[in-house]
């Protein structure tokens, strides 16, 4: 019976170490989060230098060091991966415009996305379209009829 009283010691030493970790590690979680809350703030409000960033394009600084395994460089991968392949770098509004003006004969707002991906290599919500097209509406440059889109020339 000693040994099983020794496992059970262990077993609760053991639980108590996992305890701790798991504590540092929603710390280290909260801290890293709010890390990444005052990056955006200062990005957004400290230099006005950098060039506005279009749609498509990666967000953050540009980093030459390879992307690390581990939590904290998921972000850098994503940016890698999602920036691969793409056709053009446009704004959406720009994009939206040139979408609607290949279809003389009217568009549908899927087929405004659909149109995105295939060419220009965007995926774009559905709202984020609806809200492109609606300024280009609001501008005198489309007009919505019938449930779709025209260019207005």
């Amino acid at each position: 019976m000693p040994i099983l009283a020794e496992v059970t010691q262990e077993k609760q030493r053991i639980s108590e170490q996992l305890a701790k970790v798991d504590g540092e590690r929603s710390r280290l979680r909260d801290r890293l989060n709010e890390l990444e809350v005052a990056e955006r703030v200062l990005s957004r409000f400290g230099q006005r230098s950098q060039p506005q960033r279009l749609v498509g394009q990666a967000a953050g600084p540009q980093s030459k060091e390879p992307a690390t395994t581990g939590q904290g460089s998921r972000p850098t991968a994503r940016r890698q991966r999602t920036t691969q392949g793409r056709v053009q770098l446009l704004p959406l509004g720009e994009a939206t415009l040139r979408a609607v003006k290949a279809h003389s004969d009217g568009v549908s707002a899927d087929a405004v996305r659909d149109y995105l991906t295939k060419h220009f290599g965007l995926t774009v919500r559905p709202n984020h379209l609806g809200m492109a097209l609606q300024r280009h509406r609001r501008a005198g440059r489309l007009r919505f009829r019938d449930s779709r889109w025209y260019a207005i020339q």
